[in-house]
This record gives C-alpha cells, structure tokens and sequence, in this order.
C-alpha cells in the first residue's frame, strides 16, 4: 500500500506530464499513480529484484510508458546517463522497506518468523545480515546498534550476540531476536517488539541504507528541469534528519515541505507501516 499517496500526488503534479522517475519502485502503487495522474513517461528503479517482477505485472498497461530497471538508487545519474535524459520533471524516492520485503519469506527482515537471517534488499551481491554478524567485533557491533538503531541496550546485546555465536552461528531471525530479547532485560507489556531497533540497525548496515544518501539528494537536485520537483519518503529519523539538512543547505531548489507531512489518522489506521513516514519536497525554479 503507497504511502502518502494523495500528497505525493498533489505535490509532484503529475498531470504536468514529462518524464518522472521512480527510484524505489517497489510494488509499483506510487507509480502507477503518477501514470494514471498524467506523467507521461516513468523510469522505475529498484535493486530488489522480486520488487521489479512485482511492479512490471502492476504497471503492464503502461508498459510504452514505463522503464523498469535493476539498479540502487544512488545510481539514478548512471541510469539517466545510458538513456540520454538530461533533466527530469518530477522524482520520488521512497526509502522505506516495502511490505513485499518484509512479508516474503525467506527474506529475513522480520522477526516474526523463524527464517534465515539474510536482509539483503538486493539478493544478487553483497553479504547477508548473517555473513557480517559472523565476523563483525563486539564494539563495532554496539556502536552500530547505537547509531542505527537508537537502541539504548546495545552494549549487552552486542556482547550477548558475540557470546552466543561462539556456540553457534547466528543464522536465525528467531534465535537474533530472541537474544535481544533477552538482553534487553524488558518484563511486561512492550509497545514495540524489543527486538525492533536492533533488527532496524542491522537492516541498514546491511543494506549501507546512509551510506552516501546525502550526495544522492544534492546529484538528484542537480538532474531536476526547471520547476521540476522531488519528493523523499523516509520513516525513521536518521533518515529525515540528512534529507532535512541537505534540503536546507542546497541553493538551487525551494523547499516546498517547511515541515514534513506525515500519514492523518486515517491513513494509520488503514496502514498501520505508515505511522513513522515522513514527506519532504523541493522544487527547482
């Protein structure tokens, strides 16, 4: 289910026309909008694979219209480079991690479920979230607890995770879970899983989720057409907090969210995933 679809709807103005890019496709909602919202042409990334399967079955009727391409998303100047564009007239880029993702068994992103512990967005390259947890040291480990997750326990639970793979390797969403359960040391009713910031850490520092999205902005920014606009979903607060900076410090774009739209009640209570989202916008004049 695409999130803020209306605002993001309403703030692109698709109905403009010209070509609009997609750097997260996903499942597909978002960019079907802006087809049957007027964008004339849409170019799709994802680096998931079973996303890009996905979104060419939800947009086949577009299918003139539409570019679908395996690539990251900061890899959007290589991807408009091979195809000659020059300038874009609207792009979004969702950064959450889609419902595709963390209901697909096997994936490991969930720890509702006793699955290998992989997380990688991309399955084609890169280590899974268990091949890192197997060599990484106990203070690397917490440092990145800390930072990814904001999670306030990650000391213990870094030493418990080292402790536990010398017994075995932490192959497991189950087992993972389970031991920062137990570090964390919570009795009673939680209202988030213990396990929630440190499997959030380890998604990002698997997927490198940080690692170069403020130059990803300024470069997007740079590829804009006159009037054209971008719209940057995020959803924990790492995330807002570089785009928010980035925005701001850029010169050539006008910042059009003062502060972010978040999801009404409503759109929470439909998609309860929504509840973090964050929407920014910039427009170059």
């Amino acid at each position: 289910m695409p999130v803020l679809l209306d605002e993001v709807l309403q703030l692109l103005q698709p109905a403009r026309g010209a070509l609009f890019v997609d750097c997260t496709v996903g499942l597909g909602g978002h960019a079907r909008a802006l087809l049957e919202g007027g964008a004339s042409r849409l170019i799709g990334l994802d680096r998931d694979p079973m996303a890009l399967t996905h979104a060419a079955g939800a947009l086949a009727e577009f299918a003139g219209r539409v570019d679908l391409v395996h690539a990251d998303f900061r890899e959007l100047g290589r991807v408009l480079d091979e195809r000659g564009v020059t300038g874009v007239d609207g792009v979004l880029a969702d950064l959450g991690v889609s419902s595709l993702q963390l209901e697909a068994e096997g994936r490991g992103f969930s720890f509702r479920r006793d699955e290998p512990l992989d997380m990688r967005m991309d399955t084609t390259r890169g280590d899974t979230a268990a091949d890192l947890l197997a060599r990484v040291d106990e203070t690397e480990l917490a440092n990145l607890i800390f930072q990814f997750g904001e999670e306030r326990h990650s000391r213990r639970i870094a030493r418990l995770l080292v402790a536990a793979r010398q017994e075995q390797p932490l192959t497991r969403t189950g087992r993972v879970a389970d031991l920062v359960r137990r570090a964390s040391r919570t009795r009673g009713w939680q209202r988030i899983d213990p396990a929630t910031r440190t499997f959030q850490a380890l998604r990002i520092w698997v997927n490198q989720e940080l690692e170069g999205l403020d130059a990803f902005l300024e470069r997007t920014v740079a590829r804009l057409s006159p009037g054209g606009r971008f719209a940057v979903i995020t959803f924990h607060s790492l995330e807002d907090r570089i785009v928010k900076h980035t925005f701001r410090r850029l010169e050539m774009v006008r910042v059009l969210t003062k502060r972010p739209i978040v999801p009404g009640g409503e759109e929470v209570s439909r998609n309860p995933r929504a509840r973090s989202a964050k929407l920014r916008v910039v427009e170059r004049p």
